[in-house]
């Protein structure tokens, strides 16, 4: 009897107080596993590629990561939560995530304070067996910390951060870094057509002479006629127009030219993007940045929305800079977000782009797509037209805080802007301002005080942008100034469109 109760101890212990630590010490081709309880938990060493497994489902396994491996891996398969400390880790894997999580509960990734973290993918060509992301979950991530973490992926294929669920970050600096091409692609991926070429980059069309984009026809849900052209389609220079909004976003899409949408479009098989989640990405403090470099990758993407609660957010992508298949919400962070060949943001809600076309095209009744009520939104597609800064595929746009300042060119004289109802706070689209690179573009209230000035990383001869502030007065006037363009207009109604 004796026998089995001091058998019994050291699990009834281990079952209520806080699970076991283990630190792993990378060096080189090798790393030490230091380990203080060993039941409930399996780890396995081959080189500098770690193996843990753990059955713990009620109580927190906590890792401490340190050290530096030219080709380590952590593969980390848990029953319940976890929470893996980097501390000062420089961890690059040859093939295959760096972080391998297969978590059924949420892992905490912390950068501890002070720290200097960086996590390197190089391959991912071997997508059944490894994940093909530098961090990969899984289950659900949480980023924390005051430390600094430098996700780097290099190999064709490779995301910089993905997983099945949600992620929220918080506190931390986090750096993402995708340079690889794509890892192949499936033909005649649907997606937006093949551009204005012809126009020039970065230079809208004007569509004046044509009805109904001479009459302040602005797109704010429904789909309205297409211009008449007296006879004959116009000449674009030898492509077709580019309906960018019109794709469905399960897509790793970008488009190589040819009729676009339904044949010139390529969807990928494992495109470089930088944040992917098929749940939900809220970013509630810190510093994020995000940069991408191969067609097709999108900066951020929540597949069932993204929510900005605070700190500073700067993406830069080839595709979207930021996308979801639901809601975009920002609430209080400073967020830049440029695409150099698609939508700085843009989401693609139930009820989006087929909606004018037979269906529901009740604009009132649709899941918003882009809700802003706090913060700074810099929005910026330097392709031009079609390509917005804030693309809601028709779904509602409701400003009703912060300031914005969105640079695009839309179809014609036709982005995405909110209604009057959906302007809550006065909101103004400013149509054919010229953007020139580098130079300010300023707005002063008519007593001639400054109410912003946002410097632009790229010239646009015409552009269509959406700007809103909490300083905007209904029926007062404005000017807006660049280095080649000076414009009065006044807030007749909550959104106005400027010519």
């Amino acid at each position: 009897m004796k026998k089995i109760l001091l058998w019994g101890l050291p699990l009834m212990m281990s079952s209520v107080c806080h699970a076991e630590d283990i630190t792993i010490r990378y060096k080189g081709a090798t790393a030490k596993v230091e380990q203080k309880a060993k039941d409930s938990v399996k780890v396995s060493v081959d080189g500098a590629k770690v193996d843990i497994e753990s059955m713990y489902k009620d109580h927190k396994l906590t890792l401490r990561l340190t050290g530096k491996s030219d080709n380590g891996q952590l593969m980390l398969k848990t029953a319940g939560k976890a929470k893996i400390t980097l501390d000062n880790l420089t961890l690059t894997s040859q093939e295959g995530a760096p972080l391998d999580l297969r978590n059924k509960k949420k892992v905490e990734v912390v950068a501890a304070k002070g720290t200097k973290n960086a996590l390197t993918i190089t391959a991912c060509n071997d997508t059944a067996n490894h994940k093909a992301a530098t961090i990969w979950a899984k289950g659900k991530l949480e980023f924390s910390g005051k430390g600094e973490l430098n996700v780097i992926a290099t190999g064709d294929g490779c995301r910089g951060i993905k997983t099945k669920k949600d992620i929220t970050i918080e506190e931390l600096t986090l750096n993402v870094t995708t340079s690889g091409d794509n890892l192949g692609e499936k033909p005649f991926g649907f997606g937006g057509f093949g551009g204005f070429p012809g126009f020039g980059e970065g230079e809208m069309p004007d569509f004046s002479q044509f009805p109904p984009f001479g009459n302040d026809s602005i797109r704010t849900g429904g789909f309205p006629p297409m211009p008449n052209f007296g006879g004959g389609m116009p000449d674009f220079g030898g492509g077709f127009p580019n309906f960018g909004g019109m794709r469905p976003e399960e897509n790793d899409s970008t488009d190589d030219g040819g009729f676009g949408g339904f044949m010139g479009k390529h969807k990928y098989v494992a495109s470089t993007k930088g944040i992917a989640s098929k749940g939900k990405i809220t970013i509630n403090s810190g510093n994020v940045t995000v940069k991408t470099a191969t067609a097709g990758a999108e900066g951020i993407e929540g597949k069932e929305g993204i929510v900005f609660n605070g700190g500073k957010v700067d993406v830069t992508a080839t595709d979207d800079a930021i996308n979801a298949n639901a809601t975009i919400v920002f609430n209080g962070a400073h967020v830049t977000a440029r695409s150099t060949t698609n939508d700085a943001v843009d989401s693609n809600p139930k009820g989006g782009f087929f909606m004018p076309f037979g269906g529901n095209n009740n604009n009132e009744a649709q899941e918003p797509a882009i809700v802003i009520s706090g913060g700074t939104v810099y929005a910026w597609s330097q392709v031009g037209s079609p390509e917005e800064g804030l693309d809601c595929d028709f779904s509602p746009l409701v400003v009703e805080g912060g300031k914005v300042f969105s640079v695009g060119g839309g179809m014609g004289e036709m982005p995405s802007v909110p209604s009057n109802e959906h302007a809550k706070q006065p909101t103004a689209l400013l149509i054919g301002l010229n953007i020139v690179k580098n130079e300010p573009v300023s707005i002063y209230d008519e007593d001639g005080k400054l109410i912003d000035t946002v410097t632009i990383p790229f010239s646009m001869r015409r552009s269509a942008s959406l700007v809103s502030s909490p300083a905007f007065k209904l029926g007062s006037t404005y000017t807006v100034k660049t280095k080649e363009y000076e414009k009065t207009f006044t807030l007749s109604e909550q959104f106005t469109a400027v010519r």
